[in-house]
């Protein structure tokens, strides 16, 4: 490292949001990049380390202590490569994964880890901007075709391997666009849907076929694909929705968390929707779930122009701070707050909905228990964002016929492999990635021993 002791003498310094009184009156990104020179200088804060924690911490392995070095030194191309050489998409993971590769980082065991997601995503966008990111064509193909079910982190990055091995990947979406969850889950404030548009023409130059409005089961089948391919991947997610199993879960004004936010991000782009509209626009909201969904109902929810918002978690409140000799290097459980819930809620813990009362048909009230403690909250909107859990009843998975968890990405029908949600479950878009690029090697292995 250029500064030995750069950790001793530099002080944390992470990127900053817009106010909240501006950034709630868009639905534009409101993170503020560092600068380049104070960029360089949190690099320089890397140590090192004998061990490197920040890799173990990685799902993707990201190659941190070699870019973070590169970058206190401005070589941004070399770090881009660095970094590319693990992660498909960065400009994804920098900015929605939580960062567990900071909760791994030998600093955080004071409370001030290198900040890791931020120059990983000024890496690759500076790449974009200076024109460094083209695309990566294979020297000659295997004439290999292979189908893979799902747009998601997963099948994009399985997709772009298995084209860049010299294989033909065709990427079957039912939506009507690419990018799956990416696209219309994740809200546009923490994600420009631009930066999937960005990726997918990179990766049609690779040679990668897109195919939208494509559902397999039902616009083409499972058997269809499996005689015109020679390999099927299922990386179509895990998009069940845990329900709620109340009394008064039929009332109007009950929805699940995605169906609310597909909404928003498909009106912002101009795109009809399907079903009658849900606004929370002058209403008071409940999100039941305190996960990273109900936080992104909360955001877009006071963008609508919400009366209030209140989130109910069934969970008790975590501590403030972890036990860093107890949790070190791994995922700490403690009291985060993110963006969206700075922005306005009223967080609620230990709460287990009991009852929903409605008049005339639609919700008026939510009735909980706190502790043996009955609560009321006025409700006009009440969103379930209470996780996932698998993949679509009667969707490819099922119509596929096949046992998912096998080893080495394989399925029990030959042939036929899986990976990201819809084979190990919920879970975050830096693992999709890490399954996409592992699936597509143990793909890559299996055409293989067919030539």
């Amino acid at each position: 490292m250029t500064n030995p002791i750069g950790f001793l003498e530099i002080d944390r310094q992470d990127r900053h949001y817009r106010p909240v009184a501006e950034r709630l009156r868009h639905w534009n990104e409101f993170v503020e990049p560092l600068p380049e020179a104070e960029l360089k200088r949190q690099a320089e804060r890397c140590m090192d380390c004998g061990v490197p924690f920040c890799h173990t911490g990685c799902p993707v392995d990201n190659l941190i202590p070699d870019w973070n070095d590169l970058v206190s030194t401005d070589q941004w191309r070399a770090a881009l490569e660095r970094l590319h050489r693990t992660n498909n998409f960065p400009e994804f993971t920098g900015r929605v994964c939580p960062a567990p590769c900071e909760a791994a980082c030998t600093l955080d065991l004071d409370d001030a880890p290198v900040t890791i997601k931020t120059i990983e995503c000024a890496i690759v966008d500076r790449g974009w901007d200076e024109g460094w990111i083209v695309p990566r064509f294979s020297p000659r193909g295997t004439g290999k075709r292979i189908a893979i079910v799902g747009s998601g982190p997963a099948g994009l990055a399985c997709a772009q391997q298995l084209a860049r091995l010299g294989h033909s990947p065709t990427v079957f979406e039912k939506a009507d666009r690419i990018g799956g969850l990416l696209r219309y889950g994740i809200p546009d404030f923490k994600m420009d849907k631009m930066l999937i548009d960005r990726r997918i023409g990179q990766m049609e130059a690779e040679g990668v076929i897109f195919r939208a409005n494509m559902e397999v089961g039902r616009a083409v089948s499972v058997e269809r694909l499996m005689d015109d391919y020679h390999v099927l991947v299922l990386a179509a997610g895990a998009e069940q929705p845990r329900d709620l199993d109340v009394p008064g879960r039929a009332l109007g004004g009950v929805h699940f968390a995605m169906d609310y936010l597909v909404q928003q991000n498909r009106r912002n782009a101009g795109l009809p929707h399907a079903g009658a509209p849900i606004l929370a626009t002058g209403g008071h909201v409940v999100v039941i779930g305190g996960g990273d969904t109900g936080s992104d109902c909360i955001g877009t929810a006071n963008r609508q122009g919400a009366a209030s918002v209140t989130q109910l978690e069934i969970l008790a409140q975590p501590p403030l701070a972890e036990d860093k000799g107890l949790s070190w290097p791994r995922w700490p459980l403690r009291l985060r707050t993110s963006s969206s819930q700075e922005e306005g809620a009223a967080r609620e813990f230990s709460v287990a909905t009991l009852r929903l009362d409605g008049r005339g048909g639609q919700v008026t009230n939510l009735h909980g228990e706190h502790d043996g403690e009955a609560l009321s909250f006025e409700a006009d909107l009440v969103l379930l964002a209470t996780g996932f859990t698998g993949p679509e009843h009667g969707g490819v998975v099922s119509k596929a016929a096949v046992e998912l968890g096998r080893a080495a990405y394989a399925t029990s029908r030959p042939g036929i492999f899986a990976c990201g949600d819809a084979r190990r479950g919920q879970s975050l878009v830096v693992w999709a990635i890490r399954e996409g690029r592992e699936c597509a090697a143990a793909v890559d292995s299996h055409l293989a021993m067919m030539r």
